[in-house]
């Protein structure tokens, strides 16, 4: 086997935990071969470069091996070759998500209850603009 499809192959290398997960990414535009947008039936072989959007991050990979069978997590990592460049920016941009602050860390006091809610509302009930008169 010296060519496979593109969904196939990102579901047996564990990049996608099903095939029509693979499918829809393909179709989506959030994966390249060779820098051009492809379609789920692609045939891909080895040497070809992906560009894989997982979430925010971007990963480029080289296609080392073809499985058409989804193995385990060692085995799978046999099939690419992530690049150094894709590799550093993936460990900087987990550096930056685990440095950044909780956006609800800002919040002092959390969402009103359902008694406080209420007590917000009443104020508005009586008036009969937001205006105030």
């Amino acid at each position: 086997m010296e060519k496979i499809r593109i969904d196939k192959w990102l579901w047996a290398a564990r990049f996608f935990k099903t095939r029509s997960l693979a499918c829809d990414e393909v179709l989506h535009g959030r994966v390249k071969v060779n820098h051009n947008d492809v379609k789920p039936s692609k045939e891909i072989q080895s040497g070809d470069q992906l560009e894989v959007w997982q979430g925010s991050v971007k990963r480029t990979v080289l296609v080392r091996g073809i499985s058409a069978q989804r193995g385990p997590a060692a085995s799978a990592q046999l099939l690419y070759e992530e690049t150094p460049e894709s590799l550093q920016l993936r460990i900087l941009a987990a550096e930056q998500k685990r440095l950044s602050p909780e956006p609800a860390a800002t919040i002092s006091h959390g969402r009103p209850t359902k008694r406080n809610r209420r007590d917000l509302e009443k104020t508005w009930n009586n008036r009969w603009s937001a205006s105030l008169d």
